[in-house]
Parts: structure tokens; C-alpha cells; sequence
């Protein structure tokens, strides 16, 4: 097979740090050209990298022929603005998360895609450690699935960061609260129906800074979790049957090149007395993730997720924001 060419929108810290470095390294990712608003950043990023190209504007290098799929790390909100754009220009789009403010504006994409792959950047569904987390679930290891709890934090008030800023989609629930809702709907194999929240917002930069969320996947399942950019940091989650308990101890930031472990315990002695662990092969979830993407753009798998998982996983967010302005439940 041969590498699929990428281009890079933006010079964000998520790129640079993480994700480009891990697809450098893979097998079927060939990292082509970067863009940025600013030409002399989009050139220290491709020196940095060692990237060929450096585009000083997004257009530019969509008008790029040799570019055959985009990696979208830009402010929320203009995920959706210039994932349209790329995927007119004819190229597949890797959009990171969340990939619209809300639903409604994810199914403006609908429009496009037909046209090429459009896939939300969760990495962390191609991870060993939840494939053989769903793989437990289904084998009925852990009896029936009733309850996911997952808490998520950092602590982040830097002023300028735009995760700070409210104005282009900043704040808990966009930034990591869609990997709790999106590992229930991977564990659970279902959509839920129902959800309540509470907030807790920054008063300066009117972000929220603290979401606790319950999600009703009904049949007396659900899913529990807490957020927060403004607290110790910290990751951890549970997921429990009738029989066993299943724990994943780093769940979203797995440290690349290094073995994960799950726990399962079936409770038998106190403190967790009983929990057995499991080390899953060590891998960069970002690398995995870009040549799983290479192969559905070169046919040799079926697209597993698109448009329409994007906007099922916004749907719930959007309830959820509902849920802190009306007080109560919401229908999903």
C-alpha cells in the first residue's frame, strides 16, 4: 500500500507535541505540508518536523495537489468550516475533537460526506487498552454492563489558552468531556437517551471549568463522569458489571511507547485486594490512529466511524449543555 500524503491545518500544540511526531513514525502516513495563518510559524513547525512543505495560509495548501488528506487540529470553532473546505477541495479529513459546537452545525458535513472520509480524532478507540476493554464486555466477563464512572482533569488558567476562551468553543465539556461520552457509546455498543448535568464556570473567563453529567443509556445502564480543567490532574475509569469490575488506569493520555494495564476485579477481597492486571502491547494511539485512517483512504478497510458518529456524540453534548440551562433531564 501506498503512504497516504497528509496536510496539517495550524501549528497547534496537539500537532506538534503529539500527534504529527507519532504519524511521522507510522507506517502509512506520509507528513507533506503544514499551514498556518502565519507563514514563518507554519515554517519553524515544518523545520521543527522536518516537514517539506510550509503553507502561509489554509488555502494554499488545500489547493495543494499532492495533498490527499488533511489532519484539522484548529479551534473548535472552525472544525466544521474547514473540514468543509478541505473535503471541497477533495481531500479525506482527520478532524480533531470535538468536531463541531453542535450538532447541528456536525451535520452540515453531511453535505460532503459522500464526497470523501470524514472521521472525529478519537485516538483513544483504536488503543489495545479499550479494544480489549469492548472485547471483555462483549465475552460477558463482566456479567451485564450497568455503570461506566470516568473522571478526567487537568489544571489549566492560562488566560490565552484556547481552552480558556469561550468565544471559539473552550471549556471542559468540548475539550475532554467528549471522551467519556464517547468510550460509553463505544463500551456500550448503544446511543443514550437521557442526560443531566451540573456546571461550574470560571468567572473570569466564563468557561466551565467543572461538569459532573450522568447519561442514561437505558435498561439500567449509564454512565457517571466528572470534568474539569481546573483541577489536580488525573484520569481513571470504571466500568462495572454484575459480575466483575473493569478499571483502565490511564485511559485517554496513554503514555506512547509504554505498556497500559486494565485491571479486572471480580470484588471478592476488599480494596481492590483481588483485581488482576493485564499489560496491553506498548504503541503511540496518535500513529495508530493516522494509518488507520490511511487505509479506509485507500480502501483497504471500511470506515468505521464518519459523519454520523460525530453527530450522535455531539447530540449528547448538546444535551448536556440543555441540561445546566433548563436544571433538569434532557431527551438526547
Amino acid at each position: 500500500m501506498k503512504k497516504v500524503a497528509w496536510g496539517v491545518l495550524s501549528t497547534a500544540n496537539i500537532g506538534i507535541s503529539k500527534v504529527l511526531p507519532a504519524m511521522q513514525k507510522a507506517e502509512w502516513c506520509d507528513i507533506r505540508a503544514i499551514a498556518s495563518r502565519s507563514l514563518p510559524a507554519a515554517q519553524a513547525a515544518a523545520e521543527k518536523l522536518g516537514i517539506p512543505k510550509a503553507y502561509g495560509s489554509y488555502e494554499e495548501l488545500l489547493a495543494d495537489p499532492e495533498i490527499e488528506a488533511i489532519y484539522n487540529p484548529l479551534p473548535n470553532d472552525l472544525h466544521v468550516p474547514m473540514t468543509l473546505a478541505a473535503a471541497r477541495a477533495g481531500k479525506h479529513v482527520l478532524c480533531e475533537k470535538p468536531i463541531a459546537l453542535t450538532a447541528s452545525q456536525a451535520e452540515e458535513l453531511r453535505a460532503v460526506a459522500d464526497k470523501v472520509h470524514i472521521t472525529e480524532a478519537f485516538m483513544v478507540r483504536i488503543h489495545p487498552q479499550w479494544q480489549r476493554a469492548r472485547e471483555l464486555v462483549r465475552s460477558g466477563e463482566l456479567g451485564e454492563l450497568r455503570t461506566i464512572q470516568t473522571f478526567f482533569s487537568y489544571y489549566n488558567v492560562q488566560p490565552n489558552n484556547i481552552r480558556n476562551r469561550v468565544e471559539v468553543g473552550g471549556g471542559a465539556l468540548y475539550d475532554i468531556g467528549c471522551y467519556p461520552i464517547v468510550t460509553a457509546r463505544f463500551l456500550f455498543e448503544a446511543e443514550p437517551c437521557r442526560a443531566v448535568a451540573l456546571f461550574d464556570r470560571d468567572p473570569m473567563f466564563r468557561t466551565d471549568r467543572n461538569v459532573t453529567a450522568i447519561v442514561d443509556f437505558g435498561e439500567g445502564r449509564r454512565l457517571d463522569f466528572t470534568v474539569s480543567t481546573q483541577s489536580a490532574p488525573y484520569q481513571r475509569v470504571n466500568v462495572v458489571g454484575t459480575k466483575k469490575r473493569l478499571e483502565i488506569h490511564i485511559p485517554f493520555n496513554a503514555v506512547p511507547g509504554q505498556q497500559m494495564r486494565i485491571f479486572l476485579d471480580d470484588g471478592s477481597l476488599p480494596g481492590a485486594a483481588a483485581a488482576v492486571a493485564e499489560e496491553m502491547p506498548a504503541c503511540d494511539q496518535y500513529g495508530l490512529q493516522g494509518d488507520a485512517f490511511a487505509r479506509v483512504v485507500r480502501g483497504e478497510i471500511k470506515a468505521p466511524y464518519g459523519v454520523e458518529d460525530a453527530i450522535a456524540n455531539m447530540r449528547v453534548i448538546d444535551a448536556i449543555f440543555r441540561s445546566d440551562m433548563n436544571g433538569g433531564w434532557e431527551n438526547i
